[in-house]
């Protein structure tokens, strides 16, 4: 879990570091520095909001019996995959336009007044926020509740963003940002399998889907929860010992579907020069 919501983290994080900076670094760079207020305040009110998203969702989970928290954990892992899968998917194509559209719409903003200002960053985090504090909540559903490897794993993961974000403002550092969204985006399809098969678990423990009982494979023998090895394979893959059937079919289509979209473009587009 260490591993997974780091990912996670450094991902959403990097996302939303990069929209702060770029619409800094438009400010600053047209003389307009009076406006920063501006995307502070709706840059602070998405993180509030994606705290008490966070909140709201423990609190609901905490006051259900178990029947309805295992319905309600598995369907809100199942969209947070699908938040996951989305984001995944907009970033490769937007990496390269994010900017130019940004500028665009703060430009806009501007001649409107505070308030839109405040909402254009408002709106471009507030999206990364509550994906996270959804995908944060599955993931401390499918550690357990005495388990605080995802809080670290996620805080580690938007601290190193935070940091990358200055860097990359100050030009200390230059990252290609299609490749590590390629990149990040590969692990993520791992990670979110993962979730989308504890999801499907979730359901199957509360009745909701069957084939609790029917095993694809049952290792609890050999690869425990509590060796350095099983904890690897829960917190990277989401892995259990005793998988059903149901859940190792979602698992495997999902990285073998959305894998072979999110790389099939890639390919093709390293292929054309060759060819030409």
């Amino acid at each position: 879990m260490l591993v997974s919501n780091g990912l996670i983290g450094l991902r959403e994080g990097l996302e939303a570091a990069l929209v702060v900076t770029i619409l800094v670094a438009f400010l600053v760079r047209t003389g307009r520095r009076h406006a920063l207020k501006y995307v502070w305040a709706g840059t602070l009110s998405a993180i509030a909001l994606s705290v008490a998203a966070g909140g709201l969702l423990a609190y609901a989970y905490a006051t259900m019996s178990f029947e309805q928290q295992e319905a309600f954990g598995g369907f809100a892992s199942i969209v947070a995959v699908a938040f996951v899968t989305g984001m995944i998917f907009w970033m490769r194509r937007a990496a390269k336009a994010i900017s130019g559209q940004l500028r665009g719409q703060l430009d806009e903003a501007l001649k409107v007044g505070p308030i839109a200002v405040a909402t254009v960053a408002f709106l471009a985090v507030a999206r990364e926020g509550l994906e996270t504090a959804l995908i944060f909540f599955s993931n401390v559903q499918s550690a357990g509740s005495g388990s605080t490897m995802p809080l670290v794993g996620i805080v580690l993961g938007l601290v190193a963003a935070v940091v990358l974000g200055y860097l990359i403002y100050r030009g200390a550092i230059r990252i290609n940002l299609t490749k590590f969204f390629t990149v990040t985006g590969v692990l993520l399809v791992v990670v979110a399998a993962g979730i989308l098969a504890y999801g499907v678990h979730d359901l199957q423990e509360a009745g909701l889907l069957p084939g609790l009982n029917t095993l694809a494979f049952d290792v609890s023998e050999y690869v425990t929860t509590d060796s350095w090895y099983g904890a690897l394979l829960k917190g990277i893959f989401n892995f259990s010992p005793r998988t059903t059937v149901l859940e190792a079919v979602v698992w495997s289509g999902y990285v073998v579907v959305v894998l072979a979209l999110f790389l099939l473009p890639q390919r093709l587009r390293s292929l054309q020069p060759a060819a030409a």
